[in-house]
């Protein structure tokens, strides 16, 4: 590997928010010389995959060992987060953050974990925006007839998420607090499990990752009435 691609690798090692800083200089020349773990703390199939999976296909290649993907969903991403910081700080276990951790700290009373003092954030993985879906069911074409027809039968809509204090969930209740609308909350442990729900009509709608929505909007499974401005994850 000459130096401007092994410049890229660590670069993408940062990339995946490794619980690695601790990593002695001795220990760092002979890295790596066994199996790598990358926690994506949601289920599979959702946005996070997106990034990690090709990422670790990548890095197999480029690093001469696996780059093993473990899903840990649950609790808004923070049950990956948790056992993420409870790793060896030895540059064998990377974490996927994204900003719903930093909007954990402030929802939870009580955490497995702090980001400032387990974590070693490096740079941003990409800033993906969200889609405002609904399913073919809901009549509304537009946000304006979104907020009309929910108007007309209060409480009666519902929207999915990723997780309690993800960037799905805070969309909503944003969404309900500017518009004065009172959409009801269901969260799932990821992005993954939401889709077959928001497909099959269980869900009405979701602000979700483009990563995740777009094949059902291009195929018409799913309809696309906005998108929110970028965000990072």
């Amino acid at each position: 590997m000459n130096k401007q691609n092994k410049r890229l690798v660590l670069g993408l090692i940062g990339l995946a928010a490794a619980v690695c800083s601790g990593v002695a200089a001795a220990q760092a020349q002979n890295w790596p010389n066994r199996a790598i773990r990358v926690i994506n703390p949601f289920a599979a199939g959702g946005g996070t995959d997106a990034f990690a999976r090709p990422l670790a296909a990548r890095l197999n290649t480029e690093l001469g060992q696996q780059v093993l993907i473990e899903n840990i969903g649950g609790a808004g991403g923070t049950l990956g987060a948790g056992t993420a910081s409870r790793a060896p700080g030895d540059g064998y276990t990377w974490f996927m953050g994204a900003v719903h951790h930093t909007i954990a700290e402030t929802l939870y009373r009580k955490l497995a974990y702090s980001l400032e003092r387990d974590f070693h954030p490096v740079t941003v993985a990409a800033y993906v925006p969200s889609l405002v879906v609904v399913h073919p069911s809901i009549p509304a074409k537009t946000v304006k007839e979104l907020i009309a027809l929910e108007k007309r039968s209060p409480g009666k809509i519902n929207f999915g998420s990723a997780g309690v204090g993800t960037t799905h969930h805070m969309n909503g209740e944003l969404f309900n607090v500017l518009t004065g609308t009172k959409l009801n909350h269901i969260p799932f442990k990821g992005a993954g499990p939401l889709t077959p729900a928001l497909l099959s009509g269980e869900v009405d709608m979701a602000f979700d990752g483009m990563g995740t929505a777009v094949p059902n909007v291009r195929s018409g499974r799913l309809r696309a009435i906005a998108v929110t401005p970028n965000a990072p994850s």
